[in-house]
């Protein structure tokens, strides 16, 4: 079998292992949690849900971005919230409790809005039968991948929480190890496509990240939040879990094209979110 042909069984384990992860960092307390402060999590998920889809439905039409990949941004901007999330959000000061509790909620919550936003842009941008929609069985699919894993994390990291706790930091590691090998796969694969249309779908994945980070951090301090949790907001659903929006695009909707907005947005959301750090979170007076 070519690695082509193992690809998405390998994307599969990867991701399985990422989710994984991060359900050893939840627990049912993080779901309890969001009763804390519940403005920050009817902001975040109302940008998440809403506003994120409608920014990146803009950007396609004012940008004039190719159906395929259009379908792939929309796929993107649908996917929750990342486990680099939380690493950015402690690196640069947010309430990394917050972050992990909105990517548990957001998390399942993508199980349902996930396939409904990807069939809307397959709709909507590509009717001619080049993508097919997620049906009923893919869906499951993507609920298993999702779901499984995160429960199986939790329940280990209850059973044996020095082990949940240990393997907290290498977890986190391994996650970015796997965005980094799956968005160079995606994009050497897919060099000679990916070179031709990047003049517009380079400027229109950069403008994306960059709108939902400071979307979330601003909106977050406009609505009265403090710096930290507006810190929190900003990375949960400005860091996007590109490798899920990969893994869907590769396996479920067999689609290597679909894959390229979320292969160069998993790259630079790292150059994007630490300039985005610096910028703005760390200056000395409140920004």
């Amino acid at each position: 079998m070519s690695f082509t042909a193992a690809l998405p069984a390998l994307l599969l384990i990867a991701l399985a292992l990422v989710m994984f992860g991060l359900g050893l960092s939840l627990s049912l307390g993080d779901f309890g949690r969001l009763r804390e402060n519940p403005k920050a999590v009817a902001l975040a998920l109302a940008i998440q849900m809403f506003l994120l889809p409608g920014v990146a439905y803009l950007l396609i039409v004012v940008m004039r971005v190719e159906p395929v990949y259009a379908v792939g941004l929309m796929l993107l901007a649908a996917s929750p919230g990342g486990v680099s999330a939380n690493l950015f959000s402690h690196l640069f000061g947010g309430n990394v409790a917050m972050n992990i509790s909105l990517t548990a909620i957001n998390t399942v919550l993508s199980i349902i809005s996930l396939p409904l936003i990807a069939n809307w842009a397959i709709a909507t941008f590509v009717q001619t039968g080049q993508v097919v929609p997620l049906q009923f069985g893919k869906v499951f699919e993507v609920v298993g991948v999702i779901l499984v894993p995160v429960a199986i994390g939790m329940v280990v990291s209850r059973q044996r929480p020095a082990f949940a706790q240990r393997m907290g930091q290498p977890m986190k590691a391994f996650s970015a190890l796997v965005l980094a090998t799956f968005s160079i796969i995606a994009i050497a694969k897919e060099w000679t496509a990916l070179t031709e249309s990047f003049s517009s779908l380079g400027p229109v994945v950069l403008a994306f990240n960059l709108l939902s980070l400071f979307s979330g951090y601003y909106l977050a301090r406009w609505a009265g939040l403090d710096k930290a949790v507006a810190t929190a907001v900003s990375f949960e659903i400005g860091i996007h879990n590109s490798t899920l929006a990969i893994y869907v695009a590769l396996s479920v909707l067999a689609n290597f094209q679909l894959a390229l907005p979320a292969a160069i947005y998993s790259v630079s959301m790292y150059l994007t979110a630490t300039a985005f750090g610096f910028l703005v979170l760390r200056r000395k007076t409140p920004a």
